[in-house]
């Protein structure tokens, strides 16, 4: 009987070490590219050709490396992402991302490096880092960027150091108070006018530190290539004339279009009555209302003269085509005369045969105008002569 206790014993006190070893094993096998640390967990996924993020990763990863792969950063690579919430580094350098959506690295709230350099990045939304309360380190450069505003940093309160080397951006506006140390500007094509002025005064202002500064120049206008963009000539008195006029015409153009929209609204109860059911005043008619009120009197009368003038000949022979006169007793005579020549005349004719009946119709009365200027009707008078 003793040495079956003493095998149960040791049955016991293995199997502690068989259940860790068990953890170990499956733990190995899910992050079989990581390595596993008392108190990191990094995963190495770089050159892998991968489209999205792995999903076989320890949840409790705290550096993930998935550089030079194909990745777009699509809305499952989000959600995959935020799992990672212990995530403190991330390298997403040299894929195929090509827009920053808002909200795109949500719930990684320890991320202190984020590295998304040589992307194709040409957009990024207003909101696309919120969350990242603790990211210190940003890496922008080698993208596409065109226009990039301060308020994408506003939610980055810990943000020291930010690079955007070599992308399109040709003027920066500083809207919220950054307190970076390191700043990279280089490699973009910079307009040294007033829109790049706010972005000089926080740079000689400030205590940040711009990297390469002598090589950080600017590209237009040409009287001011190869100047640092720190310390170009640009004369905030100047600014403020053009701001100045600028707001001017915007002005006028508004006040215009006010008076325009005021003068076509159409008087309503709303327009006349207040809230509170008092009169309210009603607006002064210009000088507008009376111009206007000209110049449709001047084209209603001429087109009413117009259409007169045209149609007045078309009346006048349409009036007078049914004036008549009374045939006199000579044209009466007249008329059996030649009717009994036209009898005569006919019954010369040789080869005529008596039984056929015979219809002769012949024109009388030509169509003349009288000697008073008045246009006869015509008449036509048809004869059926039948000889039996």
């Amino acid at each position: 009987m003793l040495p079956l206790r003493s095998n149960r014993k040791a049955l016991n006190m293995k199997l502690p070490w068989l259940v860790i070893w068990a953890g170990t094993l499956l733990l190995n096998l899910v992050t079989a590219d990581c390595n596993v640390t008392s108190q990191t967990v990094t995963c190495e996924e770089s050159a892998k050709n991968l489209f999205n993020i792995p999903t076989n990763l320890f949840q409790n990863v705290t550096k993930l490396s998935l550089k030079n792969n194909k990745i777009t950063l699509k809305d499952s690579d989000k959600e995959i992402l935020q799992s990672f919430i212990n995530l403190t580094e991330l390298y997403l350098n040299e894929n195929m991302i090509t827009v920053l959506h808002n909200n795109s690295f949500y719930n990684l709230t320890k991320l202190v490096i984020l590295d998304i350099s040589n992307n194709h990045i040409s957009t990024v939304h207003k909101a696309a880092f919120a969350g990242l309360n603790q990211l210190s380190m940003l890496n922008l450069s080698y993208n596409m960027i065109t226009q990039l505003d301060s308020d994408v940093f506003t939610s980055l309160k810990s943000l020291t150091i930010l690079n955007l080397q070599h992308n399109f951006l040709k003027s920066f506006h500083i809207k919220s108070p950054f307190k970076l140390t390191k700043i990279v500007l280089t490699g973009n094509p910079w307009t040294c006018s007033c829109d790049l002025l706010d972005l000089q005064i926080w740079l000689t202002a400030s205590n940040v530190t711009m990297e390469n500064e002598n090589s950080t120049t600017c590209t237009f206008p040409n009287t001011k290539k190869k100047f640092s963009i720190k310390t170009a000539d640009i004369q905030p008195a100047d600014c403020k004339t053009e701001k100045a006029s600028l707001e001017n015409t915007i002005t006028s153009t508004s006040a215009i279009k006010l008076k325009s929209s005021a003068l076509l609204t159409p008087l309503t109860p709303n327009n006349i009555t207040g809230n509170n059911g008092t009169h309210a005043e009603l607006p002064l008619l210009g000088k507008s209302w009376t111009f206007l009120a000209g110049v449709l009197g001047f084209v209603l009368s001429t087109t009413l003269l117009i259409f007169t003038a045209i149609k007045c000949p078309t009346w006048y022979r349409y009036l007078i085509s049914y004036s008549h006169r009374r045939l006199e007793e000579n044209d009466s005579e007249m008329f059996q005369q030649e009717f009994s020549a036209d009898i005569s005349s006919f019954s010369t004719v040789s080869g005529t045969n008596n039984d056929d009946p015979i219809v002769i119709f012949e024109k009388i009365h030509a169509f003349a105008p009288g000697e008073d200027g008045f246009i006869e009707d015509k008449y036509i008078d048809s004869y059926v002569t039948e000889e039996s």
